[in-house]
């Protein structure tokens, strides 16, 4: 599994808020395993528009779609 790079504006934002490193482990953990227990992956609503999230931290998600 790959992950495209991030757009300057969301790395910004990730270091704006402290959470460059935790945003590389969840992603690097992400690649190996999507389903890895303490990504909290789900399905978001409405399920027809087939996206995803994943958890940074208890604040902040990682929303995406599968290519």
């Amino acid at each position: 599994m790959q992950i495209e790079p991030l757009r300057p504006k969301l790395k910004k934002y990730l270091a704006r808020h402290g959470l460059t490193r935790k945003y590389a482990k969840q992603a690097a953990l992400f690649c190996v395993d999507p389903r890895y227990p303490s990504l909290g992956m789900e399905r978001l609503e409405p399920k027809e528009y087939k996206l995803y999230s994943f958890r940074i931290d208890h604040k902040y998600r990682v929303i995406f779609y599968f290519k």
